[in-house]
């Protein structure tokens, strides 16, 4: 992450900071909605992990049928993203569920052909 301050004088001026990184390391395992959703054939599923921990994202079919690892492996804190590509597969409603250290979350998307 990259910011840069401005500071404005009260007589309207104003003057830039140098542009620095940042680290940003989350405060909580978070699964977020898939986007965009209802998708056609891929879609980007995001999530934070605030320690490093191995993690399991699977994708299910409305009847609990595993039919996809996305992710399975260890990783650091961090944010991350992770595409999903349903090219074969049919219009539906699709789980997706991260497991990561103690926390489990799973959200719903939808397909549309």
């Amino acid at each position: 992450l990259f910011i840069r301050l401005k500071q404005i004088d009260t007589d309207g001026n104003y003057e830039y900071s140098e542009i620095v990184e940042v680290e940003y390391i989350p405060h909580k395992f978070a699964l977020y909605q898939n986007y965009p959703n209802p998708f056609n054939p891929t879609t980007k599923i995001s999530y934070s992990v605030p320690q490093s921990s191995n993690v399991l994202i699977k994708v299910f079919d409305i009847l609990g049928n595993e039919i996809e690892t996305l992710v399975n492996e260890e990783k650091p804190a961090g944010e991350y993203e992770v595409e999903f590509d349903a090219s074969g597969l049919s219009s539906g409603i699709y789980f997706y569920k991260l497991q990561a250290g103690n926390f489990v979350e799973t959200k719903k998307m939808i397909l549309l052909r």
